[in-house]
């Protein structure tokens, strides 16, 4: 072999290198405090919207107890009634323990969906609160939780809603704690809730 074929094999073997070690450097260092940066800003933001109970839902109201946070609206055909379904269930699992966890359904359709007609809508699951305001401010709480909501006209001028559908779960620091997925596995889905509230 040739000196130049050796120093090209040289030369490749050190480019391999240092590919390994930049991938190295972003899966070990980069990626997670991408992944920290995130999930560590969740829910934070200047949003002040109001729950139907009267009290103002900030980034504040996270904090002091576990949270589930889910985004949807009144007349959401499937998910969002399938949702509340789940989550009384949920309750129904946890016992006493589902006490200690307090859960707000936030619309996405802040123009149609009215304090009276959140309350009603959510009022069959005990402990859960609606949650309004005005479109500056939800936009506001949708950027903050990282929610898709987008606006789809239907016809004759009606219009329907396409949002995110995970159930987003918050420690009582108010610190981001997992998500639950729509129609998540009921023991997984439970086992997730169990951690967060602190129930054996």
């Amino acid at each position: 072999m040739t000196k130049q074929g050796i120093t090209t094999i040289r030369i490749a073997l050190w480019g391999l290198v240092f590919v390994a070690l930049l991938a190295l450097l972003w899966f070990r260092v980069v990626a997670p405090r991408l992944e920290q940066d995130v999930t560590g800003s969740l829910g934070r933001g200047d949003y002040q919207l109001t729950a139907t109970d009267g009290s103002v839902f900030t980034e504040d109201s996270l904090k002091g107890a576990p949270s589930a946070v889910f985004f949807g609206f009144t007349h959401c055909p499937e998910v969002c009634p399938t949702t509340l379904g789940d989550i009384a269930t949920w309750q129904d699992g946890l016992g006493d323990a589902g006490g200690a966890l307090r859960v707000f359904f936030v619309t996405v359709d802040p123009e149609r969906d009215t304090a009276a007609q959140l309350e009603q809508y959510v009022s069959w699951v005990p402990g859960v609160l609606g949650v309004s305001g005005d479109r500056a401010e939800m936009d506001k709480a949708i950027k903050a939780f990282r929610i898709y909501a987008r606006r789809v006209p239907l016809d004759e001028g009606d219009y329907t809603m396409d949002h995110s559908a995970m159930v987003l779960l918050f420690d009582a620091r108010g610190d981001y704690a997992g998500l639950i997925n729509y129609q998540e596995d009921y023991d997984r889905a439970l086992g997730k809730l169990r951690a967060l509230v602190g129930a054996s």
